[in-house]
């Protein structure tokens, strides 16, 4: 296994130890937690399909074969939703900051790690 490989599982891993927890504190109500629901779907079946394609992404390697980019791609995507930049004007910002940075950088290194794939 190559040290980008390895570098783009660990971003994976990040992100899925950072929706268990999240789904941890939902699931007990310590705050902050998520809501247990937004208009579109309940976050608890939500964190459950993100981490299973992150998990799919992680085993298939997320930058070796065109399933693997394209599992990268949807945990991206799917993590984005829990993390993403809308979450700086979310009232719970100043609680959940570390989370949402931390998954920014691991979000960020999978990026450039598709790109510089894709380069070379």
């Amino acid at each position: 296994m190559t040290q980008s490989s390895r570098s783009s599982q660990a971003a994976l891993a990040v992100l899925i130890i950072l929706h268990l927890f999240m789904l941890a504190t939902l699931l007990a109500g310590i705050a902050p937690h998520p809501p247990a629901q937004i208009p579109l779907f309940g976050l608890a079946p939500f964190f459950a399909a993100t981490v299973s394609a992150l998990a799919a992404a992680m085993m298939t390697g997320p930058v070796e074969s065109r399933a693997g980019r394209g599992l990268t791609v949807l945990a991206i995507l799917l993590s984005l939703v829990s993390f993403g930049p809308h979450k700086v004007i979310d009232p719970a910002f100043p609680l959940i900051w570390p989370a949402v940075v931390t998954a920014w950088v691991a979000i960020g290194a999978l990026v450039l790690r598709m790109i510089a794939a894709r380069r070379g």
